[in-house]
């Protein structure tokens, strides 16, 4: 992958705008009963089997050189003017000169701050974009563009090339993104990598509530808390990526 990337995948029409998975699988589910009742797939359902099967295909192979990929989560509501947004930006960018290639979300806000970063830097700016109802427009700093109607053929394209995931403050997609990482980390359903929480403060209620609910019923043992690092500064996300991966190579040994 060189240093500028065409963009790989045509933006959705707005024909395909008007329709998400859950209204598809929805619509359909209710005239397929006697398909079900017969033990047989629908021809609507056999016909998105072959449309996940392409996104997973064009995912694999639009993505099968990006080097140490990094994936960088947050809120895409953050304003350009937030400590948050200039904190992102300057992190992909402190991490692209590094040799890293960051990979966001596509949107706004945390995204779009990586991703000028990204740019900023001269490197590849990845973005994978989700088709929902509120049409999210790819930022402008990505030069290397993919998109999906499927969430969970997207999430399977952050966790195969990452290298690392760096989560900022963020709302709802962020923790899903965040737990289901953690998850296939912890079920060893993924190789181990660092999973890096920026922002003490904004994350210190989470970490407590970890601490005093889930340990004391326990749901997560102590070592869980060590799948995770929580970090300040750019620097500090790049020497904690640093850091992960020497210690995993001194274990080879």
């Amino acid at each position: 992958m060189g240093k500028r990337v065409t963009i790989k995948s045509k933006p959705f029409t707005d024909e395909q705008l008007k329709t998400t998975f859950k209204d598809d699988f929805i619509a359909i589910s209710k005239g397929t009963a006697s398909f079900a009742s017969k033990g047989a797939a629908s021809p609507a359902d056999a016909w998105r089997i072959f449309r996940i099967m392409s996104e997973f295909v064009e995912g694999f192979e639009g993505l099968s050189q990006i080097k140490q990929g990094v994936s960088i989560f947050g809120s895409k509501a953050t304003p350009k003017t937030h400590k948050y947004y200039k904190l992102a930006s300057k992190t992909a960018y402190t991490l692209t000169k590094k040799g890293y290639t960051v990979i966001t979300g596509a949107g706004a806000g945390i995204m779009e701050a990586a991703n000028k970063g990204a740019s900023d830097a001269g490197g590849v700016s990845v973005g994978l974009n989700i088709l929902i109802p509120q049409k999210q427009l790819p930022n402008p700093y990505i030069n290397y563009l993919m998109e999906f109607k499927y969430f969970f053929v997207r999430k399977v394209m952050f966790t195969k090339n990452s290298h690392a995931f760096v989560v900022f403050p963020g709302g709802f997609g962020t923790l899903d993104e965040l737990f289901e990482t953690l998850s296939l980390v912890q079920a060893l359903r993924i190789e181990p990598a660092p999973v890096i929480l920026v922002n003490k403060s904004f994350w210190s209620g989470l970490l407590e509530w970890l601490r005093t609910r889930l340990i004391e019923e326990g749901a997560i043992g102590k070592s869980d808390l060590n799948l995770f690092t929580v970090v300040e500064t750019a620097d500090q996300v790049h020497a904690a990526i640093k850091s992960f991966y020497s210690k995993k190579k001194g274990k080879k040994k």
